[in-house]
């Protein structure tokens, strides 16, 4: 069989994938961030929004600094043991870092830290996969908040719809979303034009660490099991 001589990509560029050079890194830049911060913080976070974080960390990168990378490579740069701990009790902030965390460090008293924390609260429209806050339902008829022009689209978000004289009409009842269930992309999508946002993107403290103390926010989180 003749070898095809048809056009074939080529890629003349290649991305080095992060590798021992970017975990010796991070952990480099937390150990050296150590010793210019008195106080550190284990964070959550539900719902990110990379551009909205952004912009709440450059609010404090006067007085602050946050990490966000592998739990793993952050728990060697804090220490895994009291043995190989970074600074005393520091391992129990590295046992924390499991699951959606981030550290963060900062000379910001601990009242302004917790006040600010517990103020910022971003409303942001749901991706895919995330649970329905609450029953979306439209009812057959017009809908007006929709030129013409949206007919194709509405209709491949599985809306039963058609145009009546130049106005999209629904032709019968549809249920966009259930509470409780992972929206669909379909529904992700409809829920974006009719303007309803069911993710909040919040940042939760879970400990603190200072030369003095340790203290854990919140009730029932176990050290003895974690990593």
């Amino acid at each position: 069989m003749p070898i095809s001589k048809r056009n074939r990509e080529v890629t003349l560029s290649k991305t080095k994938k992060k590798g021992r050079a970017a975990k010796e890194s991070l952990v480099n830049a937390i150990k050296e961030a150590l010793d210019h911060y008195k106080t550190a913080y284990v964070f959550t976070f539900e719902n990110m929004r990379n551009q909205k974080f952004k912009d709440f960390r450059e609010q404090l990168n006067s007085s602050s600094r946050f990490f966000l990378g592998s739990n793993k490579v952050m728990q060697v740069a804090l220490g895994r043991s009291a043995a190989d701990e970074a600074r005393p009790r520091m391992h129990k902030l590295s046992k924390l870092l499991r699951g959606d965390t981030g550290l963060f460090l900062t000379n910001l008293p601990k009242e302004e830290v917790e006040r600010i924390f517990g103020e910022f609260e971003e409303d942001d429209f749901a991706k895919t996969g995330t649970m329905a806050t609450e029953k979306i339902e439209l009812k057959t008829g017009p809908l007006d908040q929709f030129s013409h022009e949206m007919e194709p689209f509405l209709r491949k978000q599985g809306l039963p719809v058609r145009l009546n004289k130049g106005v999209i009409e629904l032709v019968s009842d549809h249920v966009v979303c259930e509470e409780g269930v992972p929206l669909s992309p379909e529904a992700s999508h409809v829920l974006r034009i009719l303007g309803v946002k069911m993710a909040t993107f919040k940042l939760n403290l879970m400990c603190r660490w200072s030369e003095d103390e340790f203290e854990v926010y919140g009730e029932g989180l176990d050290l003895s099991d974690s990593e």
